[in-house]
């Protein structure tokens, strides 16, 4: 044998030997077990979600909704082994999204991701959020179901890459099954259990790591948070906070109220304000984050407060003290009404989810007597 051809087979004898000893060498694959995670997204407020990297990969926890492993755009590796059990795979960025959650839809479009949700949970007609209606309007999205009764034939034959789902797929959780049977990892969203409300705001880096946008997702959050530190600075006593009463009427004349410790008296409290309700619903253990009350204990609890505020998102907008009156003529007697302190959010303030830093300052601008620029809330007129 030549000297060449000698040198030619230790050379590829040393090849075959590396190629065992790698954990990345069989098919392109990595190990688990070569994943440190030993970087992690740092967070300001939420704390129901962390992001762990490593060398490329992330592992995204969601308290009370799974593990995914999300692997690197590109490149040639296919899939992870050895990963333990409960971990999801996934490659990023998810693609041709069943976005059932309605909350998530705001962070996508902020973040440029749009075209990467194909199926929507909400109908064309009750989307606020006007790039996703536009988006079903050509049908670039498409109707899919709603999370009880997914369109699993439309979701299989159009490549569902995952399913994003709030947490009434809990009260099915044969629909959760039966997706992630078929082959649709099924993504939990729980920004509304955030204690912070900044921290619900903050699931934008969530959805940023998931859709490949990390940069977008940290610049539009950061940007959200300074125009709102000159109130988050401000040092209120407890003397000087306004009494703010959040709420709607329902069909059958209960008034429906915010909890104690739900996003919204907690945004109430960040404002400088007072929610008129602290007390109800603190002791409740349902995760419901509002309930209802009869208009007399309403009345008691609310009368007197400084500013009210009509949930004009469930049963419509609202214009003037008439029509307040004409839902219930008690209304007048209010501390609020009387003193012109009465306003009503529109139908989109729930879709859209970035407005939270937007809604807080509005909060602080109508506790010292300023309704100009608004976009959440409107004065009702006299």
């Amino acid at each position: 044998m030549s000297r060449i051809a000698s040198f030619f087979m230790v050379f590829l004898l040393l090849l075959s030997s590396c190629a065992k000893k790698s954990p990345r060498a069989e098919s392109g694959e990595t190990d688990f077990s070569s994943l440190a995670f030993n970087e992690s997204v740092p967070l300001s407020f939420a704390t129901e979600f962390r992001i762990d990297r490593s060398e490329g990969f992330s592992l995204v926890t969601i308290k009370n909704g799974g593990k995914f492993l999300l692997a690197p755009q590109g490149g040639g590796q296919k899939k992870v082994r050895n990963v333990p059990d409960g971990i999801v795979q996934i490659r990023k960025p998810l693609e041709n999204v069943y976005l059932v959650s309605s909350s998530v839809m705001d962070f996508v479009s902020k973040i440029g991701a749009m075209d990467l949700i194909r199926f929507s949970g909400t109908r064309k007609k009750d989307w606020q959020i006007q790039d996703a209606a536009q988006a079903m309007e050509i049908g670039k999205i498409l109707y899919a179901g709603k999370y009880s009764a997914p369109d699993y034939e439309l979701l299989l034959s159009n490549g569902c890459g995952a399913a994003i789902e709030n947490t009434m797929i809990f009260h099915k959780p044969e629909v959760k099954e039966k997706l992630e049977e078929i082959g649709i990892p099924v993504i939990v969203e729980r920004s509304i259990y955030e204690k912070n409300p900044l921290g619900k705001l903050e699931w934008i880096k969530l959805y940023g790591e998931l859709f490949g946008k990390e940069k977008e997702a940290e610049e539009f959050f950061e940007g959200e948070i300074r125009k709102i530190e000159p109130v988050l600075s401000k040092r209120h006593t407890e003397s000087g906070r306004k009494r703010i009463a959040f709420f709607y009427v329902t069909s059958t004349g209960a008034v429906n109220v915010r909890k104690s410790g739900d996003y919204i008296s907690n945004l109430i409290a960040l404002s400088g304000g007072e929610y008129a309700l602290e007390k109800n619903g603190s002791g409740e253990e349902n995760a419901l984050s509002t309930m209802n009350m009869t208009f007399e204990d309403f009345y008691s609890a609310a009368v007197d407060s400084d500013i009210i505020i009509y949930n004009g998102n469930i049963t419509g907008e609202i214009g003037s003290i008439g029509e307040l009156s004409r839902i219930n003529p008690m209304f007048m007697d209010f501390k609020a009404v009387k003193e012109g302190n009465a306003y009503s959010t529109g139908k989109d303030f729930f879709q859209e989810s970035t407005g939270l830093a937007q809604f807080l300052s509005e909060l602080y601008k109508i506790q010292n007597g300023d309704d100009s620029n608004l976009s959440y809330l409107k004065k009702l007129e006299k």
